[in-house]
């Protein structure tokens, strides 16, 4: 797969990659301080038109929470898997799940444990060591060393969004077949939610940011992932969540009573439905978030999978700069997204059976 990768082709990958975890941390920072109030509250606190720029959230403007922590924890996941492909063992839902129990051990550990060898980069940036509002089902479904699978999922009956806020990363597996990426997604879900419908979800998602990667329409897209949907066994929640966001875009013009009647975005398919409408109507990335976290329910949620799909639909240089300038973890998540890129697109130069760059391997370490 290297082979064929341009130096443009490279560069317009990196600008997808960034922008879309850019692009969900942004949105998941904009929705972090309203995220449990409704409508009228926010209108009442902010204005008629709502929140229009970050407030404050945890001590701070621009904070992320849970969604944007288990998006990173996926990309580094997704890395390592890359790097232990080269000892012969090749089974990425593993590596996702010890990826997932290094997020967990953030949630209930003071800092990072230097003593360890294999923890990676990531685990060691202390200010992930912060808890925000982490769904229960993730924290239960990651609470022991069991990894969930799709016959024996964690949590049975759980279909929150905490699937689908974290699976972005997935659809940028351009490499790999839209079925492969959607098959991933959904046997990660299973880590920690039981319900078809959470698993679903971020198969679906990761389908539609697969297709945006690959520099398609987002309503194909969407069009390929319901191709995919309908094929499962459970899938009719998930498929009516989309096609109610795609009938509703025909409806008239955007507002937030639009976004209210998908839902309110605590559940999969419901989040899904707000971010992918949100996106679909967006004039520009600005407006599209602003929708998507201006209404009654999961906004930090809803406003990071609106803001994953904008970002890889447009790249990097789409987002609202003073939006990026102010957004806690930015270096963190540039770093992230470049070391995937270059992973996915140079891995043979950083490590394989000819030579290996020490420096990578103590970032993502194989073992």
């Amino acid at each position: 797969m290297t082979a064929v990768w341009g130096r443009a082709q490279q560069q317009d990958f990196r600008s997808r990659v960034r922008g879309c975890l850019l692009g969900g941390a942004i949105g998941d920072a904009l929705g972090a301080g309203v995220e449990f109030e409704s409508l009228e509250a926010i209108q009442r606190d902010h204005g008629a038109d709502g929140v229009t720029d970050y407030v404050t959230a945890y001590g701070r403007r621009g904070a992320v929470t849970d969604d944007t922590q288990m998006t990173m924890f996926t990309v580094e996941g997704l890395i390592r898997a890359q790097v232990r492909r080269d000892t012969g063992a090749w089974h990425p839902p593993t590596d996702i799940h010890r990826a997932y129990r290094r997020w967990a051990a953030t949630q209930s550990e003071w800092g990072p444990d230097e003593r360890r060898k294999d923890m990676g980069w990531l685990a060691r940036e202390e200010w992930l060591y912060a808890r925000r509002a982490p769904g229960e089902a993730c924290l239960s479904g990651l609470s022991d060393d069991r990894m969930g699978t799709l016959e024996e999922p964690k949590n049975p009956g759980s279909k929150g969004c905490g699937t689908v806020m974290r699976s972005a990363p997935f659809g940028l597996l351009v490499g790999w077949e839209p079925q492969l990426v959607f098959q991933l997604a959904v046997e990660c879900a299973a880590q920690t939610h039981g319900h078809p419908t959470g698993q679903l979800a971020a198969g679906a998602f990761a389908v539609i940011v697969h297709g945006l990667a690959r520099g398609e329409a987002l309503d194909g897209s969407v069009q390929h992932a319901l191709a995919l949907l309908g094929a499962r066994p459970g899938h009719q929640e998930t498929t009516d969540a989309l096609q109610s966001a795609l009938g509703a875009v025909r409806q008239g013009m955007p507002s937030p009573q639009r976004v209210e009647a998908l839902g309110e975005g605590w559940t999969a398919e419901e989040s899904l439905a707000i971010g992918v409408y949100c996106a679909l109507v967006a004039e520009d990335v600005r407006h599209g978030l602003l929708l998507a976290v201006n209404h009654s329910g999961d906004s930090d949620s809803t406003g990071s999978i609106c803001g994953n799909l904008l970002g890889v639909q447009h790249g990097e240089t789409a987002l609202p700069p003073a939006w990026i300038a102010e957004l806690e973890g930015r270096a963190t998540l540039l770093q992230l997204a470049d070391d995937f890129a270059m992973e996915m697109t140079q891995a043979p130069a950083l490590h394989g059976p000819t030579g290996a760059s020490p420096a990578w391997l103590d970032r993502y370490p194989a073992a």
